[in-house]
């Protein structure tokens, strides 16, 4: 059964957090709704040089890399601070799933900060310094919710190689990436203690990008792969043979938080938008505001939102410090990406016409929010593992 709290939710920001929160959403006012202005409404990259004007702008504020932790050079953000980014961060049209068009960079992919030494060279530095970028190949054709059982990419032995033949799909960026890391069943083990996980160069013989999956988001980043008799070195595996499960399962609990949050600033933004729409559009011989169907919508959106954010920072201060926090990271992500969905689609109705055409963003948020009810793990799963942890006993 879950632990009882022993602490509150705490909505103030601290000086820092503050100063913060206001310089990104400076930056983001100033420096990207701007330049979007003259992007085509479905653009998800910047041109080359304002990318790197920006992300030298990052760079020289301190911020670049955000998740990188402090001993590899990184801001060393503790994770309330960095849920309060991503809402900021997303409160622009390709906020969801470009949010600020990386130019505050990235971590990486966190699993390599548990590799080898020789590893980290070859992959972990270069992805640290933006000389290499990866993807993380682990959801199947065979099954997305249920990873471990069900990966059917197999794994043998030959040598001091091993020989990977399988496919995966809806894998973001493969086809621009430098490697990845793959998740393969590696013994007869037919549940979560059978996969390991490889780093693989995406230029190794019988690494194949099958195709680019066209999916509700506005840009194409998912993919679908084939692995044909692919050999990798023995060195090139992540952690412990037949523990590759146990790094995956790390990244999912973990990245949920700031993907909730994420889903957050454009609710936020798109309320504001109503709300102004409300006050200054007139039919019927009065503005909208004043009709109780569109002050309902507004508040039941300010419900949402506040609600949203509440077990966002529950579940971030929860994590810092150091207390259990699965629980805490599924709801967030479950309440955050359903009501922001439902803020966004009355924001939609408030607005009428124009709020499905493509010179507001709302028609964009209203199709990506749809995916996030099922990225980072459905709703479903969310409520399963919640279910556990409240449970417990034999339901564990």
């Amino acid at each position: 059964m879950i632990e009882t709290r022993e602490h509150g939710v705490d909505f103030s920001m601290n000086d820092e957090q503050a100063m913060i929160v206001e310089t990104v959403q400076r930056f983001v006012e100033s420096e990207i709704i701007p330049l979007e202005a003259d992007l085509d409404p479905d653009a998800g990259e910047l041109a080359p040089d304002d990318a790197a004007r920006l992300t030298q702008m990052t760079r020289d504020m301190g911020f670049y890399g955000l998740d990188i932790p402090a001993e590899y050079g990184g801001p060393g953000l503790d994770t309330t601070t960095r849920a309060l980014m991503a809402i900021e961060m997303s409160k622009h049209r390709a906020g969801l799933y470009n949010p600020c068009y990386g130019v505050f960079g990235g971590a990486g992919l966190a699993q390599l900060y548990e590799a080898t030494d020789e590893q980290k060279e070859r992959w972990l530095y270069p992805t640290l310094r933006g000389e290499k970028t990866g993807c993380f190949a682990l959801t199947e054709p065979s099954g997305g919710s249920d990873p471990g059982r069900a990966i059917r990419t197999r794994g043998f032995k030959d040598g001091d190689e091993w020989v990977l033949n399988g496919s995966k799909l809806f894998i973001s960026g493969a086809d621009k990436a430098d490697y990845a890391l793959l998740f393969a069943r590696t013994s007869d083990d037919p549940g979560r203690n059978g996969v390991t996980a490889f780093i693989v160069d995406t230029d190794t013989p019988g690494f194949n990008v099958r195709r680019v999956v066209h999916t509700l988001r506005a840009t194409r980043y998912a993919t679908e792969l084939e692995f044909v008799d692919m050999r990798v070195p023995e060195d090139q595996v992540l952690g412990e043979l037949n523990g590759g499960f146990g790094i995956a399962n790390d990244r999912l609990s973990r990245q949920r938080i700031p993907y909730a949050a994420g889903c957050l600033g454009p609710a936020i933004k798109a309320q504001e938008m109503a709300i102004e729409w409300a006050r200054s559009r007139e039919t019927f011989g009065s503005v909208l505001a004043e009709k109780q169907a569109i002050q309902w919508m507004i508040v039941d959106n300010e419900i949402d939102i506040r609600h949203g954010r509440w077990c966002v920072l529950e579940a971030s201060q929860k994590a810092d410090r150091g207390e259990r926090f699965r629980t805490e990271a599924a709801m967030a992500k479950l309440v955050a990406s359903e009501a922001a969905g439902r803020v966004v689609d009355r924001c939609i109705q408030i607005h009428g016409g124009i709020g499905v055409t493509k010179d507001l963003p709302l028609e964009r948020w209203y199709r990506e929010l749809r995916i996030r009810r099922i990225g980072e793990g459905p709703s479903e799963v969310q409520r399963l593992i919640m279910a556990r942890d409240i449970l417990g006993g034999s339901f564990k």
